[in-house]
């Protein structure tokens, strides 16, 4: 892709996701425009050809993608409502961020009435997969629109699943975040129990390492554990949110989710504890204070 081939990218939300996706786009040669509701965050960006700005319509003038990487439905809303008078007609919205299936009707509407080409794509992977460009992008919505943002999820992400029409990405994405979402809380009720009876954690995982009963995903997850050590990859108070995604999404296909509603209650009591902001590892704590 040649210099005048390549696009400029508005990346609005540059948190533990947003920041790395904006650096990787930098890096390989897009112009990116970025804003974050705390602006301090957004000016630790300086690789490549990037610039700040103070509000959603000053950084998406100009550009010909917009990617929106917040943390709800109503954060994603609001952001490209107070964009709208900067978009460039006919620009394509990359919406990465995990809002659920209601939300993201919400949003094509919003695109259409904009005339964004909509592309639902949320991904897969967190903070360490994001720096690394290793996300897998889980990508639906305006066919017309595939081919120019493919260089984009390209340069962030090590692999792209072209799923049809939008709203199949977020389908996929609440598939895997009930996985994801289970085997944390799954892993810390056995470090929990293992607490309770006087069996050292550390006798799990080496138990299953290895074997067939074990995860890559656990390992990490149950060392942060049983270090205490929380530096957000995820936070807590997401992860409860995405939880409850996947639950208004089987209600509303009458299907009983009775491990994700105590999933939910887990992390719930993980936020209670105060440790909303900290990891997901964080629901252990919230079981053993």
């Amino acid at each position: 892709m040649s210099s005048s081939d390549t696009p400029t990218v508005a990346v609005l939300g540059t948190g533990i996701m947003g920041a790395p996706i904006a650096r990787n786009l930098a890096q390989n040669g897009f112009p990116v425009q970025v804003w974050n509701r705390t602006r301090e965050k957004a000016e630790a960006l300086t690789e490549g050809d990037t610039t700040v700005h103070d509000t959603p319509a000053q950084a998406v003038r100009g550009a010909q993608i917009i990617l929106t990487m917040l943390a709800d439905g109503d954060a994603v809303r609001e952001t490209m409502e107070q964009a709208a008078d900067g978009f460039e007609p006919g620009a394509a919205w990359i919406q990465a961020s995990t809002v659920g299936l209601e939300a993201c009707g919400e949003l094509a509407a919003l695109a259409k009435e904009h005339d964004l080409a909509y592309l639902d794509a949320p991904v897969l992977g967190t903070k360490a997969p994001a720096e690394q460009a290793e996300l897998v992008v889980l990508a639906s919505g305006d066919e017309g629109a595939r081919e120019r943002c493919a260089p984009v999820w390209g340069a962030i992400g090590s692999a792209t699943r072209w799923l049809g029409d939008a709203g199949q990405g977020s389908r996929a994405k609440l598939v895997m975040n009930s996985w994801v979402v289970a085997l944390t809380e799954a892993t810390a009720e056995t470090l929990a129990l293992a607490r309770a009876l006087g069996v050292p954690g550390e006798l799990f995982l080496d138990g299953i390492a290895g074997g067939p009963l074990d995860s890559g995903y656990a390992q990490t997850k149950g060392k942060a554990m049983l270090a205490g050590e929380y530096e957000p990859s995820f936070p807590l108070a997401h992860a409860l949110k995405d939880v409850k995604l996947v639950l208004a999404a089987a209600e509303a296909e009458d299907v009983e989710l009775p491990l994700a509603r105590g999933v939910a209650e887990g992390f719930g009591r993980g936020v209670e504890a105060g440790h909303g902001e900290e990891d997901m590892a964080a629901a252990y704590a919230g079981l053993v204070g």
